[in-house]
């Protein structure tokens, strides 16, 4: 045939940049050489009648392939590069396990379904402060003009003892100082002298209960509505590293469990405080648990699916976090008072008991931390809810890996291609954080409706979860990433840029910026899941979390110094490192999940390579077309390299030749 001549002439395949050194999917061709080597010289006249046939063929596309070199020599390496994938996709025992169980069944199914009450619950407990924290206008408390005149009404008890300003209206914090006169007295001199309040405030204006009206945070103890913050910020700081820790050495399954118990103490409970210091610890615990979840719930969903249904499961989770948003507008606007907010709202909370029993384990996990019975265990539980058998001798090759070995935080450290994807990482985290709460804060200053600028934004953030679909089918998680991260820091650019005067505009702006970075959030949690390795995944979220919630700590600081340039540095600044440093990423979708450090993806990707990537994850290259098609093209890089070495003259002659239908000299 005429395969044996060209691979006589050029050899077996040498190494290409697909891989760092030649493996065996990679030396498929190689394969194939010493197999065309071996036949029999009786073969030989059908060989070179081959030849002929091919040679003309292979001229007469010479000067367009000569015009495509670079593509040309791009296909070659991308259908090398695919051979590898195929074949690691056969060595991926684990893989060809979860197709036997069923990619997306009734076990799938439920799993991610599982997800929906804690996510609705999280976003309820993690944005219930800016409905129990709502303005108020303080009045001093001056019931002690009711001993002298018991049947004054509120309106002319706050006539007689409170001052007015020079509109007419009643001032806060300030009363008249009580006096030792009749009430014929008062009303007819008046009282002059003035002082802070001394018996506590009240507040007639409101209509309903809240923290501010239950523990007076006025009159100079409104910073304690910022210590609320703080408290939060530090229970997701210590949180994200706690529970990321915890998961990766106890488990996905007891994590979500210690997060879920989180939620009903710290959450629930929060109904039942007595003081104002007590509501703060619950925050800094419900603010953990929150995190733990999250980053718990995320690597469980990663690692039990496969293919698109991974990022479908993490994009409908994160779809009803918006939804418990929602569900927590309603029932602020509905409930008359905070601690009935947090019974009714919180009540769903028990029902997460029931996950003691029905909430698997990552097998992933089992299999990394050298449980393997434990894992058969789990898979073969999973694939008879879905109604399907694992074949026994499928199930008898996956064995525990080569060499199981701990791994710890310093890890982040020590190896050069996860510290590289982690800072980057954390550098994209910090980014989103900072202008996701910029955006935020800067709708507060234009003075919108509390409910308004909570209703809006979670009713876009829905779509925008579920457009994340179409963007990563289209755009693949890296792109996505850029062209999210992109949009949503130039909509923050503006709304920092405009003037307060254009009010319209600049809600506009903001709720279009948030919708774009909300987006940007979910591809963002899914792509980070996908680029750590199984034994370190869930610590490298909770670092990616701690540097998000770096930026909304810088972002919560500068707003309050007042310098209007400042943000808009910051902004930029922190989004031009941020869109550089995500183009150094390896593409992860339609890869396998990198389990340990040993099948970590290198993080340095050149242009050539992202392009051999897209080669790699199209379905429609067999193995059989990948390696004919690397076999001809050899072929006519070779019929190339000899008339390129031909004389002028003789080489017009060869091609005289072979246009004409003769067989080469």
């Amino acid at each position: 045939m005429a395969i044996m001549m060209t691979l006589a002439i050029v050899g077996p395949p040498s190494q290409h940049r697909c891989g760092q050194e030649p493996t065996r999917a990679c030396l498929a061709v190689g394969g194939l050489w010493k197999e065309q080597a071996a036949l029999p010289g009786s073969m030989a006249k059908e060989n070179n009648s081959m030849a002929e046939l091919k040679s003309q063929h292979n001229f007469r596309s010479f000067n367009q392939h000569e015009a495509a070199e670079c593509p040309r020599s791009l296909s070659l390496e991308g259908l090398l590069c695919r051979l590898k994938a195929i074949e690691a996709k056969k060595d991926d025992k684990f893989a060809n396990i979860l197709n036997a169980v069923g990619e997306f069944g009734t076990f799938q199914r439920r799993l991610v379904a599982l997800t929906f009450i804690p996510s609705i619950l999280s976003a309820f407990f993690l944005f219930a402060d800016i409905f129990v924290f709502t303005p108020q206008k303080p009045y001093c408390n001056t019931s002690w003009i009711l001993a002298v005149g018991p049947n004054l009404s509120e309106a002319e008890q706050m006539n007689l003892t409170l001052p007015r300003e020079s509109n007419g209206s009643f001032l806060t914090c300030l009363m008249y100082v009580p006096v030792d006169w009749d009430l014929n007295s008062i009303i007819q001199f008046g009282l002059n002298h003035t002082d802070t309040c001394q018996d506590g405030w009240i507040y007639p204006e409101v209509k309903k209960r809240s923290l501010i009206n239950e523990f007076d945070l006025v009159c100079g103890r409104e910073a304690n509505t910022r210590i609320v913050q703080i408290m939060f910020l530090a229970g997701f700081l210590t949180g994200s590293l706690i529970f990321g820790f915890i998961s990766d050495k106890l488990g996905r399954y007891p994590t979500i469990l210690l997060s879920l118990l989180g939620l009903i103490i710290f959450g629930f409970g929060t109904a039942f405080v007595s003081n104002f210091h007590q509501y703060l610890f619950f925050r800094f615990g419900v603010s953990q648990a929150v995190i733990g979840y999250v980053i718990s719930s995320v690597s469980l969903a990663t690692e039990w699916l496969v293919g698109v249904h991974r990022a479908h499961a993490i994009i409908l989770e994160q779809s009803f976090f918006a939804v418990g948003a929602m569900f927590l507008t309603g029932l602020a606007h509905s409930l008359p008072h905070w601690r009935l907010l947090y019974l009714v709202g919180g009540a769903p909370v028990f029902f997460l008991i029931s996950y003691i029993w029905i909430l698997p384990e990552s097998p992933r996990w089992l299999m990394m931390k050298g449980k393997l019975n434990e894992a058969k265990q789990v898979l073969c539980y999973a694939a008879d809810v879905n109604k399907k058998t694992i074949p026994l001798n499928l199930l008898d090759k996956l064995q525990l890996p080569r060499k199981v070995t701990s791994s710890s935080i310093l890890d982040f450290r020590n190896d050069r291609h996860l510290r590289k994807v982690t800072s980057v990482m954390c550098s994209v985290g910090f980014a989103v954080g900072y202008n996701c709460h910029t955006l935020s804060f800067r709708i507060r200053e234009l003075g919108v409706n509390i409910y308004f600028t909570q209703v809006i934004p979670r009713l876009m953030e829905l779509p925008a979860r579920l457009c994340c679909i179409f963007l990563l089918e289209q755009f693949k998680r890296k792109r996505s990433l850029s062209l999210t991260l992109f949009q949503g820091t130039l909509m923050c650019f503006l709304s920092l840029i405009l003037p307060s005067e254009l009010k319209f505009l600049s809600v506009l702006i903001i709720v279009l910026g948030g919708f774009i970075l909300v987006a940007s959030v979910t591809v963002f949690l899914i792509y980070t899941a996908e680029l750590l390795p199984t034994v370190l995944r869930t610590t490298g979220l909770g670092l990616v979390f701690l540097a998000w919630a770096a930026g909304y700590i810088l972002s919560l600081m500068i707003s309050s110094q007042g310098i209007p340039i400042l943000p808009i540095f910051l902004c930029c600044i922190s989004s031009i490192m941020a869109l550089t440093l995500c183009s150094k990423l390896p593409e992860t979708q339609d890869h396998l999940l990198p389990e340990s450090l040993e099948h970590f993806l290198p993080l340095t990707r050149t242009r050539n390579e992202d392009m051999l990537n897209e080669d790699i994850s199209r379905d429609d290259v067999t193995e059989e077309v990948a390696k004919n098609t690397i076999l001809n093209t050899m072929m006519m890089n070779m019929d190339r390299d000899v008339l390129s070495n031909l004389p002028s003259q003789s080489r017009e002659e060869e091609i005289d030749r072979r246009t004409e239908g003769q067989a080469p000299r």
